[in-house]
């Protein structure tokens, strides 16, 4: 078979390209245990202040905006998008850094004044300790690092253990693209990023197991040809329907980041290169590695 561009035979390109989409998430890891922290760190792991207030009617985009704005003003501080919460949305929740009593006092108090507010709509006023933030923190790196180990086990069960470690690098390149558009864009790293990160772990794994799938079954009826074009045709063959069903996903994706709230897209700009980098992987990257690990192990089929 003879294509007009090798993506097995180019993977030295595709790796380049690679190492540049993942050097900002990369150094910005490496750059913790120094002391050095180059994300935007929101309340749920860097600790601030909470404040919870009843609004009694439903906390639309606009008026959130209205209560971001005010907060600024009367602190100084530009809070997190406001939330609104509750059955019927009319409860809005605040945070930001950590504010002294005298600047929550200020914006309670302008709050109740703007919107025909009582101490009794007060719900909660709170500091979150960094130290909550702190175990959260560890328990999302638990989390990330127990999925993909069970991934491993399973592409090895299902495969075989040297497309288990080429689907491991390719989860690990996608966390690290993710983890660079929130170091370059200062996107709050928040909760929604562990949500975010183990959707994106299930998109890319599926991604790269329908490829490998295919790369499966044309070892069976493809005996005379060398792995590496087994991989290449099987790359070809499975490539409409990895790019049709990416396509599909960014749109739905898409239309969330352009029509929600700003809390909204902040989740959903890095789930759309979170996407993108996942099928990018799982085309250009996973079986060129495969084949790489293969012939390094020796591994025969």
């Amino acid at each position: 078979m003879k294509e007009k561009f090798s993506i097995v035979k180019n993977l030295k390109i595709f790796g380049v390209i690679s190492i540049l989409l993942c050097i900002t998430g990369l150094v910005s890891l490496l750059a913790l245990p120094f002391g050095i922290n180059m994300y935007n760190l929101a309340i749920d792991f860097a600790g601030g202040t909470q404040i919870e207030m009843n609004m009694h009617t439903e906390v639309t985009a606009e008026v959130a905006n209205e209560i971001a704005k005010l907060v600024e003003e009367e602190t100084g501080v530009k809070p997190e998008a406001p939330v609104a919460t509750g059955e019927n949305k009319d409860v809005v929740m605040i945070r930001s850094t950590s504010l002294n009593s005298e600047q929550r006092s200020a914006v309670i108090e302008a709050m109740k004044e703007k919107y025909n507010l009582t101490d009794d709509d007060l719900n909660k006023n709170e500091d979150v300790s960094a130290s909550v933030g702190n175990d959260l923190k560890k328990k999302a790196f638990i989390s990330a690092i127990i999925a993909i180990a069970l991934m491993l086990v399973y592409i090895t069960f299902r495969f075989e253990f040297t497309s288990g470690l080429a689907a491991v690098c390719c989860l690990v390149h996608d966390l690290l693209v993710m983890l660079s558009v929130y170091v370059i864009f200062q996107i709050p790293l928040n909760q929604n990023f562990i949500a975010a990160a183990l959707t994106i772990l299930g998109y890319s794994i599926n991604a790269s197991i329908i490829v490998f799938d295919r790369v499966r079954e044309n070892l069976k009826t493809s005996r005379r040809e060398i792995f590496e074009q087994t991989a290449e045709k099987s790359i070809w063959q499975t490539m409409g329907r990895t790019m049709n069903t990416t396509l599909t996903t960014l749109f739905t994706v898409g239309m969330i980041f352009i029509l929600g709230v700003s809390s909204l897209r902040d989740f959903t700009l890095p789930l759309l290169v979170g996407i993108i980098s996942g099928a990018y992987s799982s085309i250009f990257l996973a079986s060129s590695l495969w084949c790489v690990f293969r012939r390094k192990f020796k591994k025969k089929i």
